[in-house]
């Protein structure tokens, strides 16, 4: 069922990801800016707020938990997805993070790994395509999910429906009911980063498309753009600082310019 289900997405992602071109990787700006426009009222409606809301009224330590626990899943599709790649080095460490983390941290709701200086990757299906050559495609917004490509969404949907543990739950309410909450964490992680791309530029869809494919690109080349920061989850806080231009500044002292760094900062949080 899964791989049927794979299968036909793979096929219909992939006839719209010839439309790209080197010169234009949004061949498809009218359908993506509509369907931007639709994410950011339905995420000032709905998700912000609920995210927002569970971030204050959940005690921090379920909610530090919570990531750390949806962290260790991800780790099993980073594992997965560095042997696909022939990174054995990484993928044995990987295994150890996972295996540490499921046993001594209670199902990774403890980051033991990260506690004791241990690395996190972050590897899914479309570095994966991208390490053998697949171009990125055309660049594609998705619903309540956000930027992506024709080739990312075809990473997304084979790392959700074939590696990611979650949908191999056989009970259908009980599996919904940890996406939606995985939903809602991943959504709480995003928070500053909205107010980082409100104040970025006057055009917030293309700031969001030229910082998206220009980190996924970094990550594909495991350039140290790249590198994603999981320090929160083994912080002993789980804060999210408020975005200010002035912070914005001062932390990209010896940037070349104010811009790029922002460009930096809010595609690391994609």
């Amino acid at each position: 069922m899964h791989i049927s289900k794979l299968f036909i997405i793979l096929l219909l992602i992939f006839q719209v990801s010839g439309c790209a071109t080197q010169a234009n990787k949004d061949p498809l700006e009218s359908f993506n800016r509509a369907v931007y426009k639709f994410n950011d009222v339905a995420d000032d409606a709905i998700l912000k707020p609920v995210s927002t809301g569970y971030k204050n009224i959940a005690p921090t330590f379920v909610v530090k938990g919570i990531n750390n626990f949806f962290n260790n899943i991800r780790d099993v599709v980073t594992v997965i997805n560095e042997l696909l790649q022939g990174k054995i080095e990484y993928a044995a460490n990987d295994t150890g993070r996972v295996l540490v983390n499921s046993t001594v941290g209670l199902l990774g709701f403890i980051d033991v790994h990260s506690i004791n200086g241990g690395e996190r990757r972050k590897e899914d299906f479309g570095q994966t395509l991208g390490y053998w050559g697949v171009g990125q495609g055309a660049y594609l917004v998705l619903p309540f999910i956000g930027p992506s490509t024709t080739r990312d969404a075809v990473g997304l949907a084979t790392d959700t429906l074939a590696f990611d543990p979650i949908s191999y739950i056989n009970n259908v309410r009980g599996r919904n009911q940890v996406r939606i909450l995985q939903f809602i964490d991943a959504r709480t992680e995003l928070l500053n980063a909205t107010s980082i791309m409100d104040e970025a530029s006057l055009d917030p869809y293309a700031f969001q498309r030229d910082a998206y494919l220009q980190y996924r690109q970094a990550l594909v080349n495991d350039e140290p753009s790249g590198d994603i920061d999981y320090s929160d989850s083994a912080d002993s806080d789980y804060n999210f600082e408020a975005y200010t231009e002035e912070s914005t500044i001062e932390n990209c002292t010896n940037k070349l310019t104010t811009e790029k760094c922002k460009t930096q900062k809010i595609s690391q949080a994609e």
